[in-house]
């Protein structure tokens, strides 16, 4: 009986509650770091001394996942326990691209401000397309009250980079690598700037180990008897994170904070590349799949977590937890409830962290919009785990815990097993869809993958008003709208040049309507730098297909494009307008109550001609006019 008291109370010494005094944290996140990427993790050749230790002092997650095979997804689910497509962060994000985290989304400081805590984040942030610009929210608009960030990569590599912002300000190059940057800025933080009576919350995003790699070199020495030198610079750039994680840690002694202090180590995707030459070395530890995939070596991560006293040392747990459950964990311990407006993704992870299994409403699950075809969407469900193709008919099915290579689909073998995944998945992949900002999605500009379909050269046309320059394939007379183009038979396009410069913003508007009956119906404004079919854009309406759309070249590429559908009365008339913002970069298309967004096309920043297209029909079009 004694025994058992003794054991009781010694495990009492661990449990996960909210305390008393409030607890202070710290998620250190790397980039592009593999699952295998870690001593600790059993990795040959790369030295992580500090982590490893870290490791020791903590519980070790072996199934810890990132929110998204990609970057900028993870990054948002960390700070709002919301899947990427729910909160609206669904791609990487390039610069001066439209996807943001928005305002609209209650982010970790921000919760934790509300409760006295002061904040500060270091590093990469990648959550907005217009960095340092009032346009998109920046870090401060999310609760942090200290910030020195890059928009994405570190400029022009690691070392001595130049494009760091401290709280909205400039600061020209900074020396040494970028991730102990990072960390000694969180360091300063700590000693200098932050407020001492308050409880605190860190964010140290590094950019290692993400391409440009550039490793100090008292960081590739370890590794010189290797003669590969991708294979030193990649390792190299582990060991360097490291130290600048042993660096922060080293200071939480320093100043008596370790006791006090929830600290958290993840990545936000596994490893670049084929890991076969250059630097892009990462090890997924024999899982399958590398960064942008759904299968397990694209979203399976390190994952280890230290707060002495509530967590036993020296532990492993193969739970599965993810990124978004750092949502729902920090605000547990923190005593902050969470919002009940919104569905959050994430649970509260503190059973896992003692071995124990975790209560999920919304089940693990994953959409990359980078994924190969086969893999795009995934989620989890216990043991079981289904992969899905783009278009949700194609389905994987695996045993994770048996098979965590993911070699053996036993989708056809388990037939009622998959039914009831494939419902799973469609109901969370629904309810995401319907929740998150689906105009970002659907309106985005695909990939192009491979060239252009070419179309047939266009003969010479007629212009029977003698208002147009260039005339190709149909014919233009006059209407009572404005102007007939006969295009039966195949494409055909009428032009002006251009007369000005576009300058910060340019519209173009006009209004057409069919002229025929029982055969397609179609009408886009045209524009381009060149007057030939395969080089101008065509924006307007695919009647016969229901659809408002933008697309490059000839008509054979229109499934290349940004089509939206909508109910058409095939007999209207439809006024159309084109704004192409140069300082935005961004193309819209408006069609009545229909509006397309999307960033504009690299050959269209320079705009040389516009005018009329139509496709084996007639069309009615008024003249277009320009703002």
């Amino acid at each position: 009986m004694r025994h058992f008291l003794f054991l009781l109370l010694t495990s009492l010494v661990f449990t996960l509650q909210a305390t008393d005094k409030p607890a202070n944290f710290i998620i250190f996140l790397t980039d592009d770091q593999g699952w295998g990427d870690l001593g600790v993790q059993g990795h040959p050749l790369i030295k992580t001394p500090n982590l490893d230790q870290f490791a020791k002092e903590g519980v070790r997650l072996t199934q810890c996942y990132s929110a998204c095979g990609v970057c900028s997804p993870s990054r948002s689910s960390i700070l709002t326990g919301r899947t990427p497509y729910r909160n609206g962060v669904w791609r990487w994000i390039p610069a001066g691209h439209q996807v943001h985290l928005r305002t609209s989304e209650i982010t970790i400081p921000e919760a934790l401000k509300a409760k006295g805590y002061t904040t500060c984040h270091t590093g990469k942030w990648h959550l907005n397309g217009f960095f340092n610009d009032p346009r998109h929210p920046q870090p401060n608009d999310h609760g942090y009250d200290w910030w020195l960030a890059t928009q994405n990569n570190a400029s022009p590599h690691h070392i001595n980079p130049k494009n760091f912002v401290r709280n909205g300000q400039t600061v020209g190059v900074i020396e040494g690598a970028s991730a102990v940057i990072a960390s000694k800025e969180a360091v300063h933080w700590l000693r200098k700037e932050r407020d001492k009576e308050k409880p605190f919350f860190i964010t140290v995003w590094t950019h290692e180990p993400h391409l440009p790699i550039e490793s100090a070199p008292e960081f590739m020495q370890p590794y010189a008897g290797i003669d590969d030198e991708g294979i030193r610079q990649h390792h190299g750039n582990i060991t360097q994170l490291d130290h600048a994680f042993g660096l922060l840690m080293k200071e939480l002694d320093q100043q008596g904070l370790t006791e006090d202090t929830f600290v958290f180590f993840t990545s936000d995707n596994g490893p670049e590349g084929a890991g076969t030459k250059g630097r892009t070395r990462g090890s997924t530890g024999g899982l399958r799949g590398r960064k942008r995939w759904s299968h397990e070596g694209g979203i399976r991560v390190p994952g280890i977590a230290r707060w002495p006293g509530h967590i036993k040392p020296g532990t492993t747990s193969s739970v599965p937890v993810i990124g978004s459950d750092l949502f729902s964990t920090v605000l547990a311990i923190a005593g902050v409830d969470l919002p009940k407006d919104r569905v959050i993704d994430g649970v509260d992870m503190r059973p896992a962290l003692a071995g124990k299994q975790v209560q999920r409403p919304v089940p693990l699950y994953w959409r990359n919009h980078l994924a190969p075809k086969d893999n795009h969407v995934a989620l989890r469900v216990g043991d079981w785990k289904i992969v899905a193709d783009e278009s949700l008919q194609q389905f994987q099915l695996y045993e994770i815990e048996k098979d965590w290579r993911e070699e053996k689909d036993l989708a056809e073998e388990m037939p009622d097993k998959l039914a009831s995944m494939k419902a799973a998945l469609l109901k969370v992949h629904g309810e995401v869809e319907k929740e998150g900002p689906s105009e970002w999605w659907l309106n985005e500009q695909p990939r192009q993958r491979g060239k252009r379909t070419k179309g047939k050269k266009l003969s010479d046309g007629k212009d029977e008003t003698g208002d147009w320059e260039i005339v190709k394939g149909g014919t233009v007379s006059k209407d009572s709208k404005g102007y007939l183009l006969n295009a039966l038979g195949g494409e055909a396009f009428a032009l002006h040049k251009l007369d000005h410069s576009v300058g910060e913003k340019i519209v173009f508007e006009l209004e057409y309507q069919a002229a025929v009956k029982e055969r397609t119906r179609n009408a886009c404004l045209v524009l381009g730098a060149e007057p030939l079919n395969d080089k101008l854009w065509k924006a307007g309406s695919m009647i016969g297909m229901g659809a408002h759309g933008v697309f490059p070249g000839s008509w054979a590429n229109t499934s290349a494009g940004t089509l939206k559908r909508a109910s058409l009365n095939p007999d209207a008339s439809f006024k159309a307008t084109v704004t192409i913002d140069t300082v935005k970069r961004l193309l819209t298309l408006k069609v009545d109550e229909t509006e397309i967004v999307m960033q504009t096309p690299k050959d269209l920043e320079k705009i040389k001609y516009y005018g009329i297209y139509a496709k084996d029909t007639k069309t009615r079009f008024s003249p277009v006019t320009i703002e």
